[in-house]
C-alpha cells in the first residue's frame, strides 16, 4: 500500500462526515470539506501525529463563474466561490489540499489564523482580490489593492479598467478618486511584413505605420 493511500485512508477515518468528496490529480490529494467544520479539520490535521500538517503553504480563492463553458468535460454547478488550502507536513512528506465551497452572499467562511498564524495574510490577500469573509479574522483588510479601491479585482465579472481612478489633486493637496475615465477599445493584433518577418507597426485604428 503507497504512503498516499495510507495517508488518504487515515484522512478520511479521522474526518469522517466533514470530508465529503476527495480527487486525486497529478499526485496531489484534494478533499472537499464542510464549510461548519473548517477550523476543526484544519486543527485536527494539524495536532494528529500520524498526520502531522504543521504547514499551511498558501490560501487562495477561487471564482468559478462561467468555469468550464465550452468545455463539454467541465461541468461545475455548485456555488460560485470557494477557498484552496494547500497543507504540508514536513514531518511526514506529504502534502494535502482543501477545498471549501461557498454559497454565501457575500462568501464567508471562519478564519483558520488560530491554527496558523501565517494564515492572516493569506486570508486579507483572498478578501481583497476575491471578497471573501473570513469571520473571526483580527484584521480582515486589504492587503495589496488600496484602501480606497472599490470591488475585488480576481472576481470573473471584474471590469478590467476597473471602477475607479486616482490622481493628485494639487488644490486639495491628497490624493482623490474618480469614475474611471478610459474607453474601452480593441486591440488589433501585430501584422507581420511578408517580405522580411518582421513586425509592422500599425496606428491605434489598426492601419499600418
Amino acid at each position: 500500500m503507497s504512503t498516499q493511500t495510507t495517508i488518504v485512508e487515515k484522512v478520511q477515518e479521522i474526518l469522517g462526515s466533514a470530508a465529503v468528496d476527495m480527487s486525486t490529480s497529478k499526485g496531489q490529494v484534494t478533499l472537499d470539506i464542510v464549510k461548519e467544520e473548517i477550523v476543526r479539520v484544519c486543527t485536527v490535521l494539524r495536532d494528529t501525529p500520524e498526520l502531522a500538517f504543521e504547514q499551511l503553504i498558501d490560501i487562495c480563492g477561487i471564482d468559478y463563474l462561467q468555469y468550464g463553458e465550452g468545455n463539454k468535460e467541465i461541468n461545475h454547478t455548485g456555488p460560485r466561490f470557494g477557498v484552496i488550502y494547500h497543507l504540508l507536513s514536513v514531518t511526514k512528506n506529504h502534502r494535502l489540499r482543501l477545498r471549501v465551497l461557498l454559497d454565501d452572499d457575500p462568501p464567508a467562511i471562519e478564519s483558520v489564523a488560530d491554527v496558523w498564524s501565517v494564515a492572516n495574510w493569506f486570508e486579507r490577500e483572498a478578501f481583497d482580490l476575491f471578497g471573501i469573509i473570513f469571520d473571526g479574522h483580527p484584521d480582515l483588510r486589504r492587503i495589496l489593492t488600496d484602501y480606497g479601491f472599490i470591488g475585488h479585482p480576481f472576481r470573473k465579472d471584474f471590469p478590467l479598467s476597473g471602477h475607479v481612478e486616482m490622481r493628485y489633486d494639487e488644490e486639495k493637496g491628497r490624493v482623490i478618486y474618480e469614475p474611471v475615465t478610459i474607453e474601452p477599445r480593441t486591440l488589433v493584433p501585430r501584422k507581420y511584413a511578408a517580405s522580411d518577418d518582421q513586425p509592422a507597426t500599425q496606428n491605434r485604428e489598426g492601419r499600418d505605420g
